[in-house]
């Protein structure tokens, strides 16, 4: 199980920051958060950009269960 990690929009879409998700690949990870938080969640997630532990990562980046799977929604400010 990886660590997935949810900011801002997504965070509020899933109604949690944190949780674990079974997968081997990020991709895997996030189909699985989709099926677990719905399409108010998919929604927001196609704006989002991934990390795995600090690094920009895409859906055939392999994850171990110590890894974090960290979720950033586009941020807007002035």
């Amino acid at each position: 199980m990886a660590i997935l990690r949810l900011f801002a929009a997504a965070r509020e879409a899933a109604g949690t920051g944190r949780d674990e998700m079974v997968g081997d690949s990020v991709g895997q990870v996030l189909a699985e958060a989709e099926s677990r938080y719905g399409a108010g969640f998919s929604a927001v997630l196609a704006t989002c950009r991934i990390w795995v532990n600090g690094e920009a990562a895409g859906p055939e980046t392999l994850v171990k269960a110590t890894d974090e799977v960290a979720v950033l929604p586009p941020v807007s400010g002035g």
